[in-house]
């Protein structure tokens, strides 16, 4: 029996959906959705987040959420672009989304700690490095460029107290 080289390729395919989908491109998670392999309005919104098209990529990340409830990705991808765009409370809110969703999901728990930051709020900030400390075996990005914000806030307070 021959087999078919495009039904091969299709179960390859789907067979290794959610690997790709847990890429990078899925803002640092484990959590991928065959779904948005295929899902035009979630391609054309996260390539808008990479291109900081934020404004364009809320509507299309907000209506893809409604299609597609409790999706830690796109959570994770509408609060960047909340935070980019200036809107910290909508960020802190889908941050919380996709970490209810999934409390495992380094990229949303990288971003908030990015966020708190910029509120002022260390603690918080640390407390989502300690998370990503513990689900980081092996060095991951999203543990490494936390510790380097917090390290940078850190430097940034410790020359305003030295200027007073």
């Amino acid at each position: 029996m021959r087999l078919n080289p495009h039904l091969l390729a299709a179960y390859l395919a789907l067979a290794c959906a959610p690997a790709f989908a847990a890429g990078s491109d899925s803002g640092g998670s484990s959590s991928g959705s065959a779904i948005k392999i295929t899902d035009p309005e979630y391609a054309r919104a996260v390539e808008a987040v990479k291109a900081e098209q934020f404004a364009r990529a809320i509507p299309l990340l907000e209506t893809f959420l409604k299609r597609v409830p409790n999706d830690a990705d796109a959570e994770n991808w509408l609060g960047f672009a909340y935070r980019k765009s200036g809107n910290l409370d909508a960020a802190f809110a889908h941050y919380d989304k996709a970490l209810a969703i999934l409390p495992s999901h380094r990229g949303a728990h990288e971003y908030a700690g990015e966020a708190w930051l910029m509120v002022g709020n260390l603690a918080k900030a640390e407390e989502h490095l300690k998370s990503l400390d513990r689900l980081c075996w092996l060095p991951c990005e999203e543990y490494d460029d936390l510790k380097q914000a917090v390290a940078a806030y850190k430097t940034r307070q410790g020359a305003t107290a030295a200027a007073k």
